[in-house]
C-alpha cells in the first residue's frame, strides 16, 4: 500500500498519507507510529568533489569527440579527392598523417570514456548512498546495484535509470514544513535518453567502419562515426548538467537536516 497523495511512500496515517505528505497536520493525526526524524549527517558525504572531476573529464570527452570529428573530416577529404582523380595525386605521407590522426584521436577517446566511466559510478554510488540516509522507501534497488547495474549486458540500458529515478526523487527538496515538492526529471530523462543513444549509434557504426573495404564504404562509414561522435558530445553536455542538477539538489536536501528512518508499511 502507497500513500494516496504521491503514491511513492508507505502510508503512515490514518488517512492514507506518508510522512512527507501529510505534513505538520499528519504528525499529530491518529494512526500508526509516525518514524522519529533525526538529523545523520555524519552518514552523508558530500558528492561535489567527485562532480567537479565528473564535469571535468565529460569536457575533456567532448574536447577528445571534437578532435575526432576533425580528423574525420580529414580523412573524408583526402579520400575524396583521391576517388575523384583515381588517386593520381595522392600523397602517401599526407594519407598516413592524417590516418595516424584519426587513431591517436579514438585512443585518446578511448582513454578519456574509460577515466570517465569510472569517476562517474563513484559519484553515482556516493549519490545513491546518500539518497538511502534521504529516504530510502523510493529506491528500487539495493545500493550496491549503483555500481553493479552498470556491468549487466543489456540490462545496464535500463536499471542505471531506475536507480537514478529514486536517487532523483529521494534527492527532490521538501519544504521546511515538510511537504513534498516534486523536481522536474528532464535533465536526468535527456541525459539518459542521449546516452542510450549514443552508445547503440556508436555500436553500429563502429561495426559498419570496421566492414569497410572500398574507398566509398570508408567515407561513407567515417562519416557516420562523425555523427556517432557528435551524439556523444551532446551526451557529454547534457551529462554534466545532470551531475551539476543532482548533486546540487543532494546539497539542498542535506541542509534541511531532517530524513525519515526506517518507514514501514
Amino acid at each position: 500500500m502507497l500513500c494516496s497523495t504521491c503514491r511513492l511512500r508507505p502510508p503512515v496515517t490514518a488517512d492514507g498519507h506518508c510522512l512527507l505528505c501529510a505534513g505538520p497536520a499528519g504528525a499529530a493525526a491518529p494512526g500508526p507510529p509516525v518514524p522519529a526524524f533525526v538529523a545523520p549527517q555524519q552518514y552523508l558525504r558530500s558528492p561535489d568533489g567527485l562532480a567537479k572531476a565528473v564535469v571535468i573529464l565529460l569536457a575533456v570527452v567532448a574536447v577528445a569527440d571534437l578532435l575526432a570529428v576533425a580528423a574525420g573530416l580529414n580523412i573524408r577529404r583526402l579520400l575524396a579527392d583521391g576517388l575523384e582523380n583515381d588517386f593520381a595525386t595522392y600523397d602517401d605521407a599526407e594519407a598516413t598523417l592524417a590516418d595516424n590522426l584519426y587513431g591517436s584521436a579514438g585512443v585518446l577517446q578511448g582513454v578519456m570514456t574509460l577515466a570517465t566511466g569510472i569517476v562517474f559510478i563513484i559519484w553515482f554510488r556516493r549519490v545513491r548512498m546518500n539518497a538511502e540516509v534521504f529516504d530510502p522507501s523510493v529506491q528500487p534497488m539495493s545500493p550496491g546495484w549503483a555500481v553493479g547495474a552498470w556491468f549487466v549486458p543489456v540490462a545496464n540500458l535500463v536499471l542505471p535509470r531506475r536507480i537514478a529515478g529514486g536517487i532523483w526523487t529521494a534527492s527532490a527538496q521538501t519544504n521546511t514544513d515538510g511537504s513534498w515538492r516534486t523536481v522536474p526529471a528532464t535533465p536526468m530523462n535527456l541525459w539518459w535518453g542521449a546516452w542510450v543513444c549514443s552508445l547503440a549509434f556508436s555500436w553500429v557504426t563502429s561495426r559498419q567502419y570496421m566492414r569497410a573495404e572500398e574507398t566509398q564504404e570508408i567515407i561513407d562509414a567515417a562519416g557516420l562515426v562523425m555523427v556517432s561522435d557528435a551524439l556523444d558530445i551532446v551526451a557529454a553536455v547534457l551529462a554534466i548538467l545532470f551531475v551539476r542538477k543532482l548533486t546540487r539538489m543532494q546539497g539542498e536536501r542535506a541542509a534541511l537536516g531532517v530524513y525519515p528512518l526506517g518507514v514501514q508499511g
